[in-house]
């Protein structure tokens, strides 16, 4: 079993990760935090439910009431419906300040647990459980939310977890395209922190059944380590922890067009990450090439067609209600180099040149 420690504002936890755990998660938790659990509300959907729920239960039995429900599967369910759907259920079962809630699932369950843990009764503790690949992001940094249907995560909270349990056993059953989702994230992290991670992931996946056979336990800790020592060094995101958006500033844009859920977030996140390669190069910096970088991409599957699917004056739009725009002017995180981010205001025509000749330029 691997295993990484936050330091946080709040207070500190760990992160797990290994096979098995959801058998014995308890032993994963902090014991004065256990003992001090009154009851326990854990949040999965419908999707995982039938997988994993009754595995994780049976750990719990006998120690504490548990409390679960299952939601649609989806991004939609980051709403506000489903939100308030949450509380709901939380003051039905009368859960209390001592309760804990415990996301089971991927980002979209643990973004939306998170957030309405830290908002019921000011803020209770919550543990993240993730499934997928994906919420090797996600899980870890305390962001928490929900979308808005002018923007995506607009509504939110940082909320720390008391811990992260990741047992990699789950993610065996995922599709290979949510192996391609998560995998997008991970590769973000190298391109902004870790350009030895890079070349070990492209020697090691140039196929996307590569993909399911990755020593996951070891890649998972170095991709995490990345996130974990940008959000030690800027909780809030007053600083450089807004280069974790790398690619994210038009993937967003992407995913609201598409219509939430038409298009996973990792797919959107690789399209904006050769994007923002390609403005990299047009302001000078020397980085890895748009054009061989996006043959990499693609021979894992992902599909970089998305930008041209849409007028790039309304994904422009969109792109000025990001979280990092400032009077409505566009922020994007572009590398200098691998490895060095930088937050760079850049001009509106500059984009939508780019996008207008997004096919020439792959």
């Amino acid at each position: 079993m691997e295993s990484l420690r936050i330091n946080a504002s709040t207070h500190d936890y760990t992160i797990s990760i290994g096979p098995r755990l959801r058998f014995h998660l308890v032993d994963q938790l902090p014991q004065d935090l256990w003992e001090d659990v009154s009851s326990v509300l854990v949040l999965t959907d419908e999707a995982i439910a039938p997988l994993y729920l009754e595995d994780l239960v049976s750990g719990l039995a006998n120690s504490k009431p548990i409390h679960t429900l299952t939601l649609p599967q989806g991004e939609h369910i980051k709403s506000m419906e489903w939100y308030e759907r949450v509380l709901t259920v939380c003051l039905e079962k009368n859960l209390d300040r001592h309760s804990l809630i415990m996301a089971l699932g991927g980002g979209v369950i643990g973004d939306l647990a998170g957030f309405s843990a830290a908002t019921y009764m000011r803020g209770i503790n919550y543990i993240q459980v993730p499934t997928t690949l994906l919420a090797q992001d996600s899980s870890v940094g305390g962001k928490t939310g929900i979308n808005h249907e002018l923007g995506k995560n607009m509504i939110g909270s940082f909320h720390q977890p008391a811990a992260v349990v990741y047992d990699t056993e789950m993610l065996t059953t995922l599709p290979e395209k949510e192996w391609r989702s998560g995998f997008a994230e991970m590769i973000k992290h190298a391109f902004i922190h870790d350009e030895e991670l890079l070349t070990q992931l492209k020697e090691e996946v140039d196929h996307p059944e590569n993909l399911g056979e990755m020593k996951i336990e070891p890649l998972l800790k170095r991709s995490i380590q990345v996130k974990a020592d940008i959000v030690q060094k800027d909780e809030k995101e007053q600083g450089v922890r807004a280069y974790l958006n790398f690619g994210h500033t038009l993937g967003h844009a992407l995913e609201k067009h598409a219509g939430y859920g038409e298009l996973t977030h990792g797919e959107g996140v690789a399209c904006g990450m050769i994007f923002a390669l390609q403005l990299s190069e047009q302001l000078g910096y020397h980085v890895p090439s748009a054009k061989e970088e996006a043959k990499w991409f693609e021979k894992l599957g992902y599909d970089l067609s998305w930008p041209a699917k849409f007028d790039p004056e309304a994904l422009v739009a969109t792109m000025k209600k990001d979280k990092k725009a400032r009077n409505e002017n566009i922020q994007m995180v572009l590398l200098k180099t691998c490895g060095r981010p930088t937050l760079t205001q850049v001009d509106e025509k500059l984009i939508v040149d780019c996008l207008n000749s997004w096919r020439e330029r792959l």
